[in-house]
């Protein structure tokens, strides 16, 4: 006979969410580059977006999860050690190198596919490239000169940026190292190990791999949502519910029901003790610990929120990066986050850093319905710990604030905790 399913209420799941985050509290891991390696270990995966707002998006997720975090950390293990490399899960996203064998489906999906177009139309490009990188070594795309845009993907592209990237995405070349956000290209043989490379596993166990790790990304999703949270993982939902009970029944996932959420949801199966230390806190009405709470900044691709629809239901929060919308239809701004406190999202703020002027500018703050800054005990605390992370990060001297009437009373409070 099946064990009953486990309910749970939406403050345990609230609680369960940011403990095996490691956001209970914010920056709580030590200022060592080794603590990028624990939060990659919780996770799985990061997401990587290059745009530099705020910061990048997967050193906004590590900015909030370790204390005085920096970007040479997790560079360090890319590029340097090679302990982790970027490849691509849900999306274009920084996974362990010692799991490589389970993400190169998609280098070999791609390398069927370009070896019959990109490669066979552009074949004297594609020898001249690799004929540079062999003798010459890493190769950035624009020291070979301009050549005729060809149609890529979604725009027209300098064919040779396209076709370094089709050799990329085939396993060919890897990333050797980046200069800003420009990808420096090498051979994929000499930035990784032979046996991984030589290394085959049976596509089911790949893509049961890319199931689980969407699952140990987020820790509590369900069967459905957006279908980018599901790209890569099986070739249809047939296969991701064949993969997924296969999961279960090894016990790698487990199966809740949350209060007022349609469906199940599941928690991978190793998290289960935590999940337990939820229970415990929320009945008791306090942290085992005894730690107050701290607010952090989630990046927008953060694991924390991949499921929008989830966090609709479980927070009463309703969150669109609106990066890509155009200006006149936002209802909030470019590149906003939300403001977690505690285990509670409270609201939104939109941080700039603008190194030139040397200050963090924060071009927008909004609060949810219902939540007062001033009334939450210790919040102007716990906000202005996560703005002078922020600002710490980003190497600025000042904190440029939002001159709305609104806001005056605690920014107030704020710059008095600031400068003390």
């Amino acid at each position: 006979m099946a064990e009953p399913i486990p309910h749970l209420s939406r403050a345990v799941a609230r609680r369960f969410l940011v403990l095996r985050h490691l956001l209970a509290p914010p920056r709580a891991l030590p200022a060592a580059p080794e603590s990028v390696l624990r939060v990659i270990d919780r996770v799985g995966s990061l997401q990587f977006d290059p745009l530099e707002i705020a910061g990048r998006n997967h050193d906004l997720v590590l900015l909030a999860r370790i204390a005085g975090y920096r970007r040479e950390w997790t560079d360090r293990w890319l590029y340097g050690d090679r302990v982790l490399y970027e490849t691509y899960n849900k999306q274009l996203s920084i996974v362990p190198t010692a799991e490589l064998p389970w993400y190169r489906l998609t280098w070999d999906r791609n390398h069927a596919e370009h070896s019959g177009g990109a490669f066979d139309v552009h074949a004297p490009l594609v020898e001249e490239l690799l004929g540079r990188i062999r003798e010459g070594g890493p190769l950035l795309p624009r020291d070979v000169g301009p050549r005729a845009s060809i149609e890529w993907y979604w725009r027209p592209t300098n064919q040779v940026r396209a076709i370094l990237e089709a050799l990329a995405e085939a396993g060919i070349l890897g990333i050797a190292r980046r200069e800003g956000n420009l990808r420096v290209y090498d051979l994929a043989e000499r930035l990784f190990p032979a046996e991984l490379l030589e290394t085959r596993v049976p596509e089911g166990d790949q893509r049961r791999h890319r199931l689980l790790s969407r699952y140990r990304g987020h820790g509590l999703l369900g069967t459905g949502g957006d279908s980018l949270l599901w790209y890569g993982t099986g070739r249809d939902a047939a296969e991701r519910h064949a993969l997924r009970a296969e999961l279960v029944e090894a016990g790698a996932l487990r199966p809740v029901i949350v209060e007022g959420v349609p469906g199940e949801r599941y928690v991978v199966g190793p998290e289960w003790p935590l999940l337990e230390q939820s229970e415990r806190e929320v009945a008791a009405g306090e942290p085992a610990d005894g730690v107050e709470p701290g607010v952090a900044f989630l990046a927008p691709l953060d694991p924390f929120v991949w499921d929008r629809r989830f966090l609709r239901t479980l927070h009463d929060f309703d969150y669109v990066w609106e990066v890509y919308v155009p200006a006149a239809k936002r209802r909030w701004g470019y590149y906003v986050l939300p403001i977690l406190f505690g285990d509670r999202l409270v609201g939104r703020i939109e941080p700039r850093i603008e190194r030139r002027a040397g200050s963090l500018r924060v071009a927008g703050l909004w609060w949810e319905d219902g939540f007062d800054p001033l009334e939450a005990d210790g919040f102007a605390a716990a906000f202005a710990a996560a703005v002078a992370a922020h600002r710490d990060f980003g190497g600025t001297q000042r904190i440029v604030w939002p001159r709305t009437v609104r806001h005056r009373p605690f920014l107030t409070q704020v710059r008095a905790i600031l400068g003390r």
